[in-house]
């Protein structure tokens, strides 16, 4: 089984990103062969500075790396390291109805922000089509408000096997299920666009005091706290063990307990968990060679799937 993943490389990456798809990506190296690609291309739709660009790019490499990716079961690349793609892109959109792309909510949702409509942007969903099927991917592992790209996908593939052959397979979607909200700073969904995230490997005493920042109620210090309510303990039962996390939950029931306790304790975790990882990405940072080493090693990997793809892809529309 081939299963697929990107991510875009457009900011520092943040504990939402962690736990929402750094983990459980990295987790997919034990159910098949995995994919994991750092979208660069997609990137350049909303960032134009290309010295960020490269910075940002090499950031979620290292911070992969760092957090336990194993670059001999997983197949980890640049996305414009694999130049297939962009040419099947052009070979998905001559069957890729214009209605089709017209509906994507990742389009209309961009044009309700004030991003300028540009023609990338509006064909994005193709060349997402063509991450995935390049590598006749089965599963794509998607949040629920990104199950329409895949989809998307799932149609430009059916188009174009019903009109040129059975050349791609139609991957499903993998809604993960049990994978946590993780609240910001102010308590919506942590996001760079909101301000309100917490770095993974941002300066330790900087994540301190962002997390001191956290959004809480007014219940005074001495009355029992509620902590399925609380965004503090909903970040830190993600770091910590069960029973770590129910010993927290015993002392916000308890009362005679504050916030500010709670946010310690919390940037303490942070740190605990975080520290010999961080570690890990400055050894890894020290040698930039063995980086680029496996990100091109990771690259012929793909490439020469993607080739096959492609070449029967030429094959079918009559240009090879």
């Amino acid at each position: 089984m081939r299963i697929l993943s990107g991510i875009q490389p457009s900011g520092k990456l943040h504990l939402g990103n962690y736990f929402g798809m750094m983990k459980p990506a990295i987790e997919l190296q034990a159910r098949g062969q995995a994919y994991l690609f750092i979208a660069n291309y997609h990137a350049l739709t909303s960032v134009a500075d290309p010295a960020r660009l490269r910075a940002d790019t090499w950031d979620v490499a290292l911070d992969f790396l760092a957090c336990g990716l194993d670059p001999e079961k997983t197949i980890f690349f640049r996305q414009s390291d694999v130049p297939e793609v962009t040419e099947l892109t052009w070979l998905l959109s001559i069957v890729t109805p214009m209605g089709l792309l017209e509906r994507c909510h990742s389009y209309k949702d961009k044009l309700a922000k004030g991003i300028p409509a540009s023609a990338a942007l509006f064909n994005y969903p193709v060349l997402m089509a063509a991450d995935i099927l390049a590598y006749q991917s089965h599963i794509v592992p998607v949040g629920r408000d990104q199950k329409q790209h895949v989809e998307v996908t799932r149609d430009i593939a059916v188009k174009f096997n019903n009109t040129f052959g059975e050349i791609f397979t139609i991957p499903e979607p993998s809604i993960a299920e049990t994978v946590a909200v993780v609240p910001g700073l102010d308590g919506q969904k942590m996001s760079k666009s909101y301000g309100n995230t917490i770095e993974l490997f941002g300066d330790p005493k900087e994540a301190r005091q962002r997390i001191m920042r956290i959004v809480t109620d007014s219940t005074p210090l001495e009355a029992p706290k509620n902590p399925d309510a609380c965004n503090i303990f909903a970040l830190y039962k993600l770091l910590a063990t069960e029973d770590e996390a129910a010993d927290l939950a015993a002392r916000y029931r308890a009362g005679n307990f504050g916030y500010g306790t709670a946010k310690k304790a919390l940037a303490d975790k942070l740190e605990s968990t975080f520290a010999p990882l961080r570690a890990r990405r400055q050894e890894l940072a020290r040698d930039p060679d063995r980086v680029e080493a496996i990100l091109q090693h990771g690259a012929e990997r793909a490439r020469a799937e993607a080739r096959r793809t492609l070449d029967a892809a030429r094959r079918a529309v009559g240009i090879a």
